[in-house]
């Protein structure tokens, strides 16, 4: 009869435990959080949003949050008041700054003209499958160790083969975060296109950040579509209530009051320092039908 050392029992517990956390790590979906939106500009509560979604997601045992991507729109949005996407996407960048997971994006805000957010959650995920084709065909780790072939022809090899499936369960998922007034939005006349709203909530799903007793609830029973996919739709609660809102910080720095602790401090040195917002960057687009109303309205009608 063999014993085991104390040290080879430790390390046998060891790997057992291992084992288990990488088990339950795999039977997790990683998961990527989309931001759209005008951030104009961009607040602190933008910023909470990310926080409150990778806590409730991750608190749900069944999804890791991975990654947040902020896309501010374009300028073909056409929006009241909305400053150059230039100065939008450069405040983001100012405000995730120190973030280990929070990143902005720009293609949305190039564009020539507005794209529909189920395009920008498919270009995303797109381009996440692409990531992950690229870093498993460039992985030299796909051979046993004692094989003599060479990598320049397993690298040939693979460059043929179309993308291998990823390992994880399903693939890491993008879903759209957002607030309660995106679900709101959902029922204004021509605002989407109806096949859109159902991509994105059956597709790619929706973590809806929402006050404590805010009517999100019942935004999805009143819509079918919603109702039907009401499964995909994580409602966070904002149990600390926040106010903040980029109309409110306009507002305020129109009338020459303050703006810190509701901002990043480096968001607010780069507006006063380009004075970006006024009564006249206020007047932008007055006029001017919404992008998403135009088109929509004119697709109906045609």
């Amino acid at each position: 009869m063999i014993l085991k050392t104390t040290r080879e029992v430790s390390v046998f517990r060891l790997e057992q435990q291992l084992q288990i956390l990488s088990m339950e790590s795999s039977e997790k979906t990683d998961v990527v959080l989309l931001a759209c939106g005008s951030f104009n500009p961009i607040t602190n509560m933008h910023l909470r949003l990310f926080e409150l979604a990778k806590d409730y997601m991750n608190g749900t045992g069944k999804y890791r949050v991975i990654k947040g991507i902020i896309s501010p729109v374009g300028d073909a949005y056409k929006k009241k008041g909305l400053i150059s996407a230039h100065h939008r996407v450069i405040m983001a960048e100012l405000a995730t700054k120190n973030s280990e997971w929070v990143e902005v994006d720009t293609w949305e805000s190039l564009q020539k003209d507005w794209v529909e957010t189920a395009k920008v959650l498919r270009h995303h995920q797109q381009k996440l499958k692409a990531h992950i084709c690229d870093h498993q065909q460039d992985s030299p780790g796909l051979e046993r160790p004692g094989r003599k072939r060479k990598w320049a022809e397993q690298s040939e090899e693979f460059n043929q083969k179309k993308c291998p499936e990823p390992k994880t369960k399903d693939g890491p998922k993008i879903k759209l975060l957002c607030g309660a007034d995106i679900l709101e939005s959902f029922g204004v006349p021509n605002l989407w296109k109806s096949e859109d709203i159902t991509k994105i909530v059956g597709d790619y799903g929706l973590i809806c950040v929402a006050r404590a007793g805010n009517d999100a609830q019942k935004f999805i029973y009143e819509s079918d579509v919603l109702w039907k996919h009401q499964n995909n739709i994580h409602l966070v609660n904002e149990w600390i209530t926040n106010d903040i809102s980029s109309t409110k910080i306009r507002r305020a720095l129109r009338r020459g009051q303050s703006i810190r602790y509701l901002v990043p401090d480096l968001v607010r040195e780069y507006i006063e320092k380009h004075n970006l917002y006024n009564s006249e960057s206020e007047e932008r687009n007055v006029g001017v039908i919404l992008a998403p109303l135009q088109r929509n309205a004119a697709n109906t009608n045609s």
